[in-house]
């Protein structure tokens, strides 16, 4: 069980007891403190709700994710010449496209007609036309240049998540 199983196994635990017995919150420690921004996008994709959707979630972390990305991907954008320096305006406009399309793809990219599985069940378990089998929603309502952008900021997401879990993998009790 890898650590995303084990921190959403985690966070619906009956018994918070901490004792010799008892570890099904370790994950959420773990997550906690091997610290960085990962600890708070675990916790607004899997903990608040964003992923399931099954209550409302804490609207405060997900708006601090948002800022902090948003500072992110202005630096990597300024970084990488995204924009010509002088183009203050587009570039503003842009970067808050890309950071806030490319949280919004990491944390919740399944297709919406398929239900992320990549076969529709009406038409006879026939390959999904929206995301072409693949069960990944497209990035629409952007040019080619800023869709590129945003998938280019996903795995970097990707990648900050990553780095994070393997770090509190390593934090947790091994107990097993």
């Amino acid at each position: 069980m890898g650590f995303t199983d084990r921190y959403i196994a985690s966070i619906g635990s009956s018994n918070l007891m901490d004792d010799a017995l008892h570890h099904q919150t370790d994950p959420l420690a773990a997550a906690a403190l091997a610290g960085d921004i990962g600890a708070l996008l675990c916790r607004v994709k899997y903990a608040d709700g964003t992923l399931n959707r099954m209550f409302e979630g804490n609207q405060q972390n997900l708006a601090q994710l948002l800022r902090i990305w948003t500072a992110a991907v202005i630096e990597k954008g300024r970084a990488r010449y995204w924009v010509k320096s002088e183009d203050i305006q587009i570039a503003h406009g842009l970067y808050k496209r890309v950071a806030e399309s490319s949280l919004a793809h990491w944390l919740d990219s399944h297709c919406k007609k398929c239900a992320g599985t990549g076969v529709t069940a009406l038409l006879g378990n026939r390959q999904c036309s929206a995301c072409k089998g693949s069960g990944i929603s497209e990035i629409i309502g952007m040019r080619e240049y800023e869709k590129r952008l945003v998938l280019d900021m996903v795995s970097e997401l990707t990648a900050m998540y990553d780095s994070h879990a393997r770090r509190a993998n390593s934090k947790l009790r091994t107990t097993d």
